[in-house]
């Protein structure tokens, strides 16, 4: 059994932006974007969580480019997705991580992992990162448990509800993330088109880059980005 793996759910049939998983920012997909910062992380195999639907065939082979399983399960039971994706690759801890999110902190999940472990927490997630760059820790235990425990339609869609709604019956933590990405003013993830012309603009700046760039540099290239429409 491993300390964690890292499942990021994704799926082309978003309501808001179809596709949008698989649209280029710079150099790369969103979700190769994830993929990329979530493999930097190196706290555990990188599982892609999506449905059995045809159109999510190449959900899977983009993540196959990116060195990345896959597991495949109901399109609207993501929370069973996590549990089957857990099942297949068992271990303590399962790192929760959405393909909106291509500027994710590639330092968060080792953080997070550390403060819940000291802790013997069952969930946390960072406090005080932009709006779309955190991830969430659950044991992987308590993903099983709460998977068995609640039929709600919104807790299986939206996986850590049951918990978040619930706190009072978990041991969590939201330790405060690190001064220098601390800039929950900020907005990094991708929900509609405005957000992915804005993300592109942002991240081609590093395309030339091998290494995905610490999310303290791309919050500082936001800033600038700001100051040069401002003047």
């Amino acid at each position: 059994m491993t300390r964690a793996i890292v499942v990021l759910q994704a799926r082309t049939g978003s309501t808001r932006l179809p596709g949008k998983v698989l649209r280029p920012l710079g150099r790369h997909t969103l979700i190769g974007h994830c993929l990329r910062r979530l493999k930097a992380a190196d706290v555990g195999p990188v599982i892609v969580a999506t449905t059995t639907l045809p159109a999510d065939d190449a959900v899977v082979e983009e993540a196959a480019r990116y060195g990345c399983a896959a597991y495949r399960g109901e399109e609207q039971d993501v929370l069973a997705r996590y549990a089957g994706a857990a099942r297949m690759h068992p271990s303590r801890f399962v790192i929760r991580a959405t393909a909106d999110n291509p500027a994710v902190d590639i330092g968060s999940a080792a953080r997070l992992l550390t403060e819940v472990e000291h802790a013997g927490a069952e969930y946390g997630i960072e406090d005080g990162l932009p709006c779309g760059a955190a991830v969430e820790v659950v044991a992987a235990d308590t993903l099983h448990r709460v998977a068995l425990l609640t039929e709600d339609a919104r807790d299986r869609e939206h996986v850590t509800l049951f918990i978040t709604r619930h706190r009072f019956a978990f041991r969590t933590v939201a330790p405060l993330a690190p001064a220098d990405v601390r800039r929950p003013d900020l907005r990094v993830t991708v929900d509609t088109p405005a957000d992915a012309a804005f993300m592109d603009a942002v991240l081609r700046r590093f395309d030339d880059e091998p290494a995905p760039a610490p999310l303290a540099r791309i919050v500082a290239a936001i800033d600038v980005m700001a100051s040069r429409r401002a003047a």
